[in-house]
């Protein structure tokens, strides 16, 4: 089997790939509640023929397993995350979601695939109905991977790529290689690679800060807990100068919860947000520093502040071990012109769980109207211009997506072959 044919074979596919992401992106699910999704995938794997179709994994995860017909010991795992956003969508398109999910804790939430997942599992399912056409010409396995909350789980639930490798998902077979590719802004058809940490270590925080209830006509007799709050908040945003000027780092707190009225100081305010550090080392240095401003803060207004760090994830790291090995086939697919090295980025993707037990290789591919200027990009003129992922009108353009089928089937072949492996 050449490349041409694998090609042909997805060039016929791309029509069917287009049409399968708009059915999931018209009914996506959030985080451990990927059920329909799930489903749809799990009865389009059997459909296929495939081997083996595992599922219930974790929650919803599903695997499906394609073993070749020449034998050989090579695994190989292409990996998509199924799951949605919070978020209501303005793209406009006449497949947008409308969905609402009134049963998620802290809800009734809009959701909507705002990060592009759609685009990764259609691509992967795609990816596993064209390998079991060529199956009898393939040597080794092939794993088809995909997995629920790459958002994280609501606090309390456990989920994510973790809880599939706890679950035992990849003990027969284990993969060799686990590869994949997040959707975002960078220009159409661009892939972009960076040796070292691709994508940041991750935590999710939370800040409770007590006080105590009051009438809000007599503040004197009670704590209030909005002030050391926003002292709290506004202070995250220093401690960036605690690592040196080359660390990549942020505080981001994105949602405050109280429990006051108009007329009533609560006794509560909870802060949810994330830190990011491209460098794992600098994890340890922004924890032990945010929770300082949190405790020093809320003393010194009479509150006391709690902080917890929950669901821990490490960077997406690319060895230079894996990429040596792997943009070979990528430069084959697409040209070298396309293949771009960038720099890290501060979103984080627990897909490192895999590749790091695994080996392989997470990229950023392209699939938006933007230029690059400079370091930075520009929008093009005439297009949708540059929108950031969990953004409402996050976007991506789907002839961009043949290409990262493509790609995907390539590596797959390539490292199964021992065309592609370090």
């Amino acid at each position: 089997m050449d490349a041409a044919e694998l090609d042909a074979l997805a060039g016929a596919a791309h029509h069917g790939l287009v049409a399968t992401r708009r059915h999931l992106h018209a009914h996506p699910e959030l985080s451990n509640r990927e059920v329909r999704t799930a489903a749809f995938v799990a009865a389009r794997l059997r459909a296929a023929g495939l081997d083996e179709v595992r599922t219930g994994i974790a929650g919803h995860g599903v695997i499906g397993v394609l073993r070749g017909g020449l034998g050989g010991d090579r695994v190989a795992a292409l990996r998509a995350d199924m799951d949605a956003l919070p978020v209501a969508e303005t793209t406009g398109f006449d497949f947008a979601s409308t969905a609402v999910d009134r049963d998620y804790p802290g809800g009734p939430f809009p959701v909507s695939h705002a990060c592009g997942h759609d685009c990764h599992t259609a691509t992967v399912l795609t990816a596993a109905e064209v390998l079991a056409q060529v199956r009898g010409r393939l040597p080794g396995t092939a794993l088809f991977v995909f997995q629920p909350a790459e958002e994280g789980p609501p606090v309390g639930e456990t989920g994510g790529a973790r809880a599939m490798l706890d679950a035992g998902a990849f003990d027969e077979p284990a993969p060799t290689m686990v590869f994949g590719m997040h959707v975002g802004p960078l220009p159409k058809g661009i892939v972009g690679y960076r040796i070292g940490s691709q994508y940041a270590a991750s935590c999710l925080v939370r800040i409770i800060v007590t006080g105590r209830q009051v009438h809000g006509s007599t503040p004197w007799f009670g704590v209030d807990p909005m002030p050391p709050a926003a002292a709290i908040v506004t202070g995250s945003a220093q401690l960036y100068r605690q690592v040196p000027a080359t660390s990549a780092v942020t505080v981001s707190i994105g949602h405050v919860e109280d429990v006051g009225r108009f007329n009533i100081i609560g006794e509560r305010v909870t802060l949810w947000g994330t830190i990011r550090c491209l460098d794992q080392g600098d994890m340890a240095t922004m924890q032990d520093g945010l929770r300082r401003i949190a405790e020093h803060h809320a003393a010194a207004f009479g509150a006391t502040a709690d902080v917890s760090y929950l669901q821990p994830v490490p960077p997406v790291t690319n060895t230079r071990e894996w990429m040596e090995a792997l943009l070979p086939t990528i430069e084959r697919v697409v040209g070298a012109e396309r293949v771009v090295e960038i720099p890290g980025v501060l979103g984080y993707d627990d897909v490192s769980v895999f590749t790091d037990a695994f080996g392989g290789a997470y990229l950023s591919y392209g699939a938006q109207d933007t230029r690059f200027a400079g370091e930075s990009l520009a929008p093009v003129e005439g297009g949708r211009g540059l929108v950031m992922n969990h953004h409402p009108g996050f976007y991506v353009d789907e002839g961009a997506l043949l290409d990262s089928l493509r790609i995907h089937l390539h590596v797959a072949h390539d490292h199964l072959t021992e065309l592609a492996a370090p």
